[in-house]
């Protein structure tokens, strides 16, 4: 689990999931899913509720395109973020798949995909000048993703975090995460209201989220009416 931090941050995580009563369970399939039930090699796990977040597939426009694609259907792009063949058609973010040119696996989250959008912003922008001016072409730059540290919240005052060949676990690293998370939130009064509701959950052990967990009606007439004759799926 978290592959993508150091073997010690891994583990630690492990290990604290597991002492909060959670079985983790690793290098296994899952071979079917189904109402209430999970389906692995080995065995069978029934459960009420499946939270499926393992990541997920490239668009189908990638598999029209006829270029090389990786398991997921992302595109292996050029060093530059270019279709290969198409120098004129880039791919950045989860639609792509590229090694940098440090050698480095990109990986699929926010900060590389914008770090993308603005290196192939950064080729169009020179290429139209250079074009302008010697009516021609240059070679570009290659994109080179600069990894700013990751970052994993495990629960209540426990995260890893790896940064500049730094690495730091539990209430430090989750005083980390929250700061982190605040800096990228737009605007003051946003910040304000996400530290209340913080402070709040953190010393109440309550949650301002709310779960809907009975089954959606499917046709109007079995939704409960109230006096006015209206149903809820109507009103």
């Amino acid at each position: 689990m978290l592959s993508t931090f150091e073997p010690e941050l891994s583990e630690y995580a492990k290990n604290r999931l597991a002492g909060m009563g959670v079985e983790v369970l690793v290098n296994t399939a899952v071979r079917h899913i189904g109402p209430s039930l999970v389906r692995l090699a080995d065995r069978d796990i029934e459960t009420a509720n499946i939270v499926w977040a393992a990541g997920v597939e490239a668009g189908p426009l990638t598999k029209s395109l006829g270029v090389p694609l990786d398991r997921a259907g992302r595109v292996l792009v050029e060093r530059d973020c270019s279709i290969p063949g198409h120098p004129e058609v880039f791919a950045i973010g989860d639609l792509s798949s590229l090694v940098d040119a440090k050698g480095v696996k990109v990986p699929g989250v926010a900060p590389a995909a914008s770090q993308m959008g603005r290196h192939v912003g950064g080729v169009i922008r020179d290429e139209v000048n250079y074009r302008r001016r010697f009516q021609g072409t240059h070679e570009r730059k290659p994109y080179v993703y600069l990894d700013k540290g990751n970052m994993a919240t495990i629960g209540r005052s426990s995260a890893v975090a790896s940064a500049f060949g730094l690495t730091f676990r539990g209430y430090i690293a989750w005083l980390m995460w929250l700061f982190v998370h605040l800096l990228f939130l737009v605007g003051l009064r946003n910040r304000i209201a996400v530290v209340l509701q913080w402070v709040y959950a953190y010393f109440t052990w309550r949650r301002g989220a709310r779960i809907i967990t009975r089954p959606p009606f499917h046709d109007v007439e079995d939704a409960p009416t109230d006096h006015s004759g209206l149903s809820s799926a109507e009103r």
